[in-house]
């Protein structure tokens, strides 16, 4: 048995912080216990908290090696588990074309040749034609490895059942071969972005900890670690106007890592005082999305100064990430009198819910003009015809 990674949770704290990764003490605790119970742990939460580093940054602590197994829609055990190569094979068979004749050169008909050649099936179906993708690789490892299966929600539940005879007894079954248990236990981090519900199956085979976005002062103390240049009141701010960000309604958040760039992208620039133009001018940093960018440039006068006022329309009621709205937080489609989402929709799609004003003005040197349904019908007759660009 090998001598365990961690003396306690506190230890877990400090080397972790010694590789750059400052871990609270929740997150230290669980990881812990996941190497002593030896037992795969499941980070669920917003997309750039920390989930993948902590998988890398375990591997460096521990001494282990990494192997990665990145998840996406359609994704065959072919690519995660094994392979044959049937390259090899075929070539082989090439190659002792001549020995196979020999095997059978006394047979008196075709049934005992091809009874000769089908006991010679496990010399082509053996390790020497295997191909090991990531997760057969972590069990057939003669070194312990940290095996990190990254944003396992994006893969089909086809896959996801795949898994779990890995992830309960640490050991795979190959149909030609047998079962391959693995020689060491490596230590199993997967991540969850909650782009769809885990089945039960998995979860219950985890260790499972949700990862939300941190305090602002452990935000600021991860910037701080960062050594961004940016000077510490500046990073404070700042960290205040990401946090104020992330409360807006947006299709993407701000995760750590682009505050980190942020920060970076302003002391690279020289700036001593944050302002709104500053800032607007390199809000791309930090907001990916067109619609994000425009009414995240609009609060930040707000953000900036308390005092100044911001269009109520854009403040959103979070988006499902917590950041100290409690549990019983609104979500995206549910509105204030309890009415469900797919009632709001229906209400926003209800014929003449706008006035007269909303196309023009009465009085609009340019009056609005009425187009009949077969007009209507043309022009997107016209429009399918029309071939788009390349």
């Amino acid at each position: 048995m090998t001598e365990p990674d961690f003396a306690d949770a506190t230890d877990a704290i400090t080397r972790f912080a010694e590789h750059g990764y400052l871990a609270d003490e929740r997150l230290a605790t669980t990881v812990f216990v996941q190497t002593r119970l030896e037992k795969p742990l499941l980070l669920e939460g917003p997309a750039g908290v920390g989930k993948t580093q902590l998988a890398q940054s375990l591997a460096e602590v521990t001494g282990r090696r990494l192997l990665r197994l990145q998840c996406y829609e359609g994704q065959d055990e072919s690519k995660a588990l094994y392979e044959w190569d049937y390259g090899k094979q075929l070539l082989y068979t090439q190659i002792l074309r001549e020995k196979i004749g020999q095997i059978i050169a006394d047979t008196t008909d075709l049934t005992d040749a091809v009874e000769r050649i089908a006991k010679q099936d496990s010399v082509f179906f053996s390790d020497r034609f295997l191909a090991p993708r990531p997760l057969l690789e972590a069990i057939q490892s003669e070194e312990p490895v940290v095996l990190l299966i990254d944003e396992v929600d994006r893969a089909d539940e086809a896959l996801e059942a795949v898994l779990l005879e890995l992830l309960s007894e640490f050991q795979i079954s190959i149909p030609e071969v047998g079962t391959v248990v693995a020689k060491h236990l490596p230590y199993v981090v997967l991540t969850s972005n909650n782009t769809r519900d885990l089945s039960a199956a998995l979860k219950r085979r985890c260790l499972h900890l949700f990862l939300d976005y941190p305090t602002p002062e452990r935000e600021l103390e991860i910037l701080r670690s960062k050594d961004t240049g940016l000077p510490d009141a500046l990073a404070a701010r700042l960290v205040e106007v990401v946090r104020g960000i992330r409360e807006l309604e947006l299709r993407k958040a701000p995760s750590i890592s682009e505050t980190i760039d942020w920060a970076r992208t302003l002391a690279v620039l020289g700036v001593d005082e944050l302002s709104a133009e500053v800032l607007s001018s390199t809000l791309s940093v930090v907001v990916k999305y067109e619609r994000d960018v425009v009414r995240a440039g609009a609060a930040l006068p707000a953000l900036i100064d308390p005092n100044a006022v911001v269009p109520a329309d854009l403040h959103g009621r979070g988006h499902g990430h917590g950041h100290g709205h409690g549990p019983g937080a609104h979500t995206h489609d549910d509105a204030d009198d309890g009415t469900s989402g797919a009632e709001v929709r229906r209400a926003k799609d209800s014929p003449d819910r706008h006035g007269e004003d909303y196309y023009g003005s009465p009085g609009s040197m340019q009056p609005v003009r009425r187009v009949s349904s077969s007009q209507g019908k043309k022009s997107f007759a016209a429009n399918r015809a029309r071939k788009r660009p390349v």
